[in-house]
């Protein structure tokens, strides 16, 4: 009878003792989770490019924040979607993260390239790094003194781009469709720098492409900025309209609004750091907040500065619904920027 109570004893400790420990494992915060942990932060590129060299910025400081150990992890291929693939693939107990091309990545989606193995909208964004506001640059030798003149030129303004569907080519065919204006779009550039150089020599007349690889050219006095995707206005181009207040004169200007919306949302997306679906939502909050921290740490943007990177941070939630725009089109213009990522318009 003893041995049976004794048995009864020990069996009713360990019943306690398994709730106990599954009590403790639920209680268990985030931070507690990552302390001591190693995240696998994933590049999509080579070492040595810009992507790279974020990563390699933000990692140190990420750990500061996390408590936890960050490894860089190059996985270069199929331009970046091999590494966005693996971020979205990934195990969901959040010890997986990774910077995105993020415009490229909408683009491949959108269009439905083979291989994009996953949905933008459903990574579970921390916050984004940098997104390079798109400008249209005329030579400061053709005379367009504005937009307006763009707009108002009976002869087709010429405006250069890198291969079809690239981002300088999508640019420029989507706000030509939306604005309706003369122009002849020369592609076939081999990168956007020559597209620059043909700028330079007059074989074109402008170019879309982001203020961080047109501000050289300005300050030299090659290049003027006659307008630019912020559609609330940017330090970069005060005083300077952006297109979404030429559309607003159009005769449609709510199809207009919205075509552009979606348009500017490619490249707001940027360059965001995610997760990939399914990482407990303690987690994912946790992880943003030291995203946050990391970005905002003045010794991380002070390197940053040295290091001639931009800094352009949206938190975790702007990123969702900026991905969000940039993937739930109507038919309609999911139909129109096909065309365009295809290179048919």
């Amino acid at each position: 009878m003893r041995r049976k109570f004794l048995k009864g004893c020990a069996a009713t400790l360990a019943v306690a003792a398994a709730i106990s420990s599954a009590s403790v494992a639920l209680a268990q915060t985030a931070a507690e989770f990552y302390d001591g942990k190693n995240i696998k932060f994933i590049v999509p590129y080579k070492p040595g490019g810009g992507y790279d060299e974020y990563g390699r910025m933000l990692a140190p400081y990420l750990e500061k924040h996390t408590g936890a150990r960050v490894d860089i992890v190059n996985m270069p291929g199929a331009g970046g979607m091999k590494g966005a693939n693996e971020i979205f693939n990934s195990p969901s107990d959040g010890l997986t993260i990774g910077i995105i091309n993020g415009s490229a990545m909408v683009t491949n989606e959108i269009a439905g390239i083979e291989g994009a193995n996953y949905k933008v909208a459903d990574y579970n964004f921390l916050g984004r790094v940098v997104a390079d506001q798109r400008v249209l640059a005329v030579s400061t030798k053709t005379g367009l003194e504005t937009y307006e003149d763009v707009l108002k030129s009976e002869s087709p303004v010429l405006l250069g781009a890198t291969g079809l569907g690239g981002s300088t080519y999508v640019d420029a065919v989507i706000v030509g469709t939306v604005m309706g204006n003369n122009q002849k779009v020369i592609h076939g550039f081999n990168s956007s720098s020559d597209v620059r150089q043909a700028l330079l020599r007059g074989d074109i007349q402008g170019m879309w492409g982001s203020w961080g690889s047109a501000r050289k050219g300005v300050a030299a006095g090659d290049f003027r900025i006659v307008t630019h995707s912020a559609r609330d206005g940017d330090p970069n181009t005060p005083d300077i309209p952006s297109v979404f207040d030429y559309a607003a004169k159009l005769d449609d200007p709510a199809n207009a609004d919205e075509i552009l919306i979606a348009w500017d949302a490619l490249s707001a997306v940027g360059r965001p750091v995610a997760a990939p679906p399914g990482v407990p939502e303690d987690r994912v909050v946790f992880l943003q907040e030291a995203f946050a921290k990391a970005m905002t740490d003045p010794e991380f943007v002070d390197k940053a500065k040295q290091s001639k990177r931009d800094l352009n941070y949206s938190d975790g939630a702007t990123m969702a619904r900026l991905a969000k725009s940039a993937t739930d089109l109507t038919p309609e213009i999911r139909k129109l920027f096909v065309a365009a990522i295809n290179g048919e318009l």
